[in-house]
């Protein structure tokens, strides 16, 4: 992405939030803030939305993808501050809105992004009237000069203390070695310490259809300065958790997140493909 520009891919991710909020039922996701941190003019683009486009097979697939993400990495914090995690990190927040909209008192939470797009999300947030939890921390990182510990550290983050990671939407625009090293600075610290993070496989295990799909959303992520630049075999990624340290890995597959979150619907929806993963480890 460009340093001095909020993420375009953000911005879209967050019209398809939204999009569920409005279309689909029952929700996957709840999130009463999706369309009121849009700002009023795109919230009725949203809402305009032609139905050829919401029916559309890859967009229905790519909206409840971005839907049930968030919904897992959201059942997973509840999770950890049920075993005493205080300590909530949103890593490449974007218009997530999980800050605004907690159940949990006293917990700490941190977001990080780069600082233009989180300088725009606090606008967005500004214009929307959105109540700022007294436990919320931004944390600007520009990460050619400085590294996520670097950055959690000047926001008051503590390392002494286990903390629980929602990273969305993030992992394949990374390094192999930028992926890695965030990895093992979460493995570094307490026990009880977790991460939620999605990642797609490699291109030559998916269908022929599902290729040419994830080849097209390649060709328009990299048209706007937002490539893709990793993906992972399964089995060789939860060897290199495990030899980091973390346990208790699950990794759930397209058809084992629809078997969790898509049973008995009417309207058949679920996602598509098997390309998308979601993840989660604790240390």
């Amino acid at each position: 992405m460009q340093p001095q520009q909020p993420s375009r891919t953000a911005y879209g991710v967050a019209c398809r939030r939204a999009a569920h909020q409005l279309f689909d039922r029952p929700l996957v996701f709840e999130d009463p803030f999706a369309l009121t941190i849009l700002g009023e003019q795109v919230a009725a683009e949203v809402r305009a939305t032609p139905p050829e486009d919401l029916n559309h097979p890859f967009h229905q697939s790519m909206r409840f993808r971005m839907a049930v993400r968030s919904r897992y990495a959201e059942d997973k914090l509840a999770e950890a501050v049920a075993r005493g995690v205080r300590q909530y990190v949103i890593l490449g927040a974007g218009l997530d809105t999980s800050a605004y909209r907690s159940p949990f008192p006293g917990l700490s939470i941190f977001e990080v992004d780069f600082p233009a797009t989180q300088a725009w999300k606090q606008q967005r947030v500004a214009d929307a009237g959105l109540p700022i939890p007294p436990g919320l921390t931004y944390a600007p990182v520009d990460f050619e000069h400085q590294t996520l510990g670097e950055g959690l550290a000047a926001a008051g983050f503590r390392t002494d203390a286990p903390a629980f990671f929602s990273w969305l939407g993030v992992v394949p625009y990374l390094t192999r070695e930028a992926f890695l090293a965030t990895l093992r600075f979460i493995a570094s610290l307490p026990a009880g310490s977790a991460v939620v993070f999605d990642y797609s496989i490699p291109r030559h295990l998916l269908g022929e259809q599902e290729r040419q799909a994830v080849e097209a959303l390649a060709a328009r992520v990299a048209a706007i300065g937002e490539p893709f630049l990793s993906s992972y075999v399964p089995e060789e990624l939860a060897q290199e958790l495990r030899a980091m340290g973390f346990t208790g890995i699950e990794d759930l597959d397209p058809p084992a997140t629809n078997a969790r979150y898509f049973q008995n619907r009417a309207d058949g929806f679920e996602v598509r493909g098997k390309g998308g993963h979601l993840l989660c480890a604790q240390v």
